[in-house]
């Protein structure tokens, strides 16, 4: 079995997993995207502000989509 045979077998179970750390830590996750996002600007000068933040905030979206996931949800 490869590698991404595997991985689609664990697909489930990973995605539970993420689900479950994204509602426990779900505000972590968030400050650690605020961080990057802040750093990303200061290396850019401002240059892609915008952009950074529209990243941020759908990387931000993400982890609440996903910490809102029911925990038998099987999408």
């Amino acid at each position: 079995m490869g590698f991404i045979d595997k991985l689609k077998k664990n697909a489930p179970t990973l995605k539970r997993r993420a689900a479950d750390l994204a509602r426990e830590h779900g505000d972590k996750a968030d400050t650690g995207i605020n961080k990057a996002a802040d750093l990303a600007d200061k290396a850019t000068k401002g240059k892609y502000a915008d952009k950074i933040d529209g990243a941020a905030d759908k990387a931000k979206g993400a982890v609440d989509d996903l910490g809102n996931d029911k925990p038998n949800d099987k999408r």
